[in-house]
């Protein structure tokens, strides 16, 4: 039987709502997501217990809670969301444009991290804890192939979602080639680069730095290796030479760091 228009209509509206919201879970997400006064809220659904543990920040985002029977959790998660009983159902960020952010001005020279098609949310999440605690800008990956901000991603950030703006753009060698108009050095990290992170910033420290990253086993895409200005590799002390994406992100990133070059 063929379903009537109205309820197609209601159906493909649910969808278009449920595009335009993210639902966030686990206790460090939750709690930074209702603490962050720029996240719309929209539900927060809890267990008892998740509700006592997130008293002061409930009542500081001003929200009325849903109490969920854990065993029958309400929220609509995924499989094997590790949710420890708090979900918030809440929209997506909005940093405001990159060239803002990029721009040169603060107590020390700017940081961006370009993600080449890094789709794992979990090496995302782990990327953004790294570039907030070490002093980037923004961490920005392409439109249709990067992880987008979704409730995985927020868990692996560890709050670091809330603090740190992670943007996604059309189009990254365009996006490099402004930035270099900025005035930022581009450096794409490769295992072959044939100086390191360190000596590419020698003398020039006080520069805006992009760091360009690749996904684990394809690395950059070749149009985003000649439009980087050099690559640079992280020295290896032994024989094996790898690391995955987001600790290769931390240690390069604590390279360009004033601690790095004290």
């Amino acid at each position: 039987m063929k379903k009537p228009k109205w309820v197609i209509e209601k159906e493909q509206g649910r969808k278009r709502a449920e595009a335009e919201t993210i639902w966030l879970f686990g206790l460090h997400a939750v709690r930074d997501a209702l603490l962050n006064p720029r996240r719309h809220r929209l539900r927060l659904v809890v267990t008892p217990n998740a509700r006592d543990r997130l008293a002061e920040a409930i009542a500081t985002a001003g929200i009325d809670p849903e109490i969920s029977d854990p065993r029958r959790f309400a929220a609509p998660l995924e499989p094997g969301s590790v949710h420890q009983g708090a979900a918030l159902e809440a929209s997506p960020l909005d940093w405001g444009p990159l060239d803002a952010l990029a721009a040169g001005d603060g107590p020390m020279p700017p940081r961006l991290v370009l993600l080449d098609r890094v789709t794992d949310p979990h090496n995302v999440g782990a990327i953004l804890r790294s570039a907030e605690v070490l002093g980037a800008r923004a961490v920005i990956g392409v439109l249709r192939h990067a992880a987008p901000e979704t409730g995985a991603l927020a868990k692996a950030a560890s709050g670091a979602l809330e603090r740190q703006p992670y943007l996604r753009i059309r189009n990254l060698a365009e996006t490099m080639e402004a930035l270099r108009s900025m005035g930022y050095l581009l450096l794409g990290l490769d295992g072959d680069g044939p100086v390191s992170v360190a000596e590419a910033i020698t003398g020039q420290r006080d520069r805006p730095v992009a760091l360009v990253l690749g996904a684990e086993g394809p690395g950059l895409r070749a149009r985003t290796r000649e439009t980087c200005d050099m690559l640079v590799r992280i020295p290896a002390a032994g024989g094996f030479g790898s690391l995955n994406v987001s600790n290769a992100a931390a240690v390069a990133l604590y390279a360009l760091s004033p601690a790095a070059g004290a």
